[in-house]
């Protein structure tokens, strides 16, 4: 018998280029649970593309400062050594948990027309469910409000769905809020939280 799963396309997995530093520790993790890197500098941050939370470590010599943007990809590296790996959401510091909204924020906002065109493009992601379904605040309750809108004219910013639908006055929040339910590995995956529209679901840690 042929296993048909083995000639299945799996969707690629895209390797985060970019990095926002949520948090910076000088002397590694203190916490007898988390001491691997012996107290070696180390970095909590989350992707710019698909928001994936990951361990850093440093080059020799460099401090790295909340909230800045760092290269983590194939070429050459300016400030990082190496990508550590995965870091799950429970494993974050009490830094990078308060600085996470603002770094999703900004990463919404900063590319905003990718984000628009999601309320553009949407589809269902079930028989049962629809993808706009998922951003907390909308629901079904708007959800026909927004496809109706789209129809009529595609929208063109945050702004231009907030002033056309006036009840999604933070269509940014929304997807903010959204990214962090995806992250949250502490909640169960039941019901519309099972589904990842945004980031890409929980593996094994790498190194790369």
């Amino acid at each position: 018998m042929v296993d048909k799963n083995k000639n299945e396309k799996r969707p690629a997995v895209k390797k985060e280029e970019n990095a926002v530093v949520l948090d910076y520790l000088s002397r590694g993790y203190v916490t007898s649970d988390m001491s691997k890197f012996g107290g070696k500098p180390i970095a909590q941050a989350i992707g710019t593309e698909q928001f994936t939370l990951l361990e850093l470590a440093p080059k020799r010599g460099v401090d790295l400062e909340i909230q800045d943007t760092v290269y983590i990809g194939k070429g050459k590296r300016e400030k990082i050594y190496r990508v550590l790996g995965k870091l799950d959401f429970e494993n974050l510091t009490a830094t990078s948990r308060i600085e996470l909204d603002y770094a999703i924020r900004d990463i919404v906002e900063a590319n905003e027309e990718k984000f628009v065109e999601f309320f553009n493009t949407a589809g269902s992601v079930s028989t049962r469910m629809h993808s706009l379904e998922l951003i907390p605040g909308i629901g079904k309750k708007y959800m026909w409000d927004i496809i109706k809108a789209r129809e009529e004219k595609p929208f063109e910013s945050f702004e231009d769905i907030a002033e056309r639908l006036p009840t999604l006055a933070d269509p940014a929040g929304m997807i903010v809020n959204r990214v962090k339910q995806e992250l949250d590995t502490t909640t169960p995956r039941r019901g519309k939280n099972k589904y990842y529209i945004f980031t890409q679901p929980p593996r094994a840690a790498r190194r790369r």
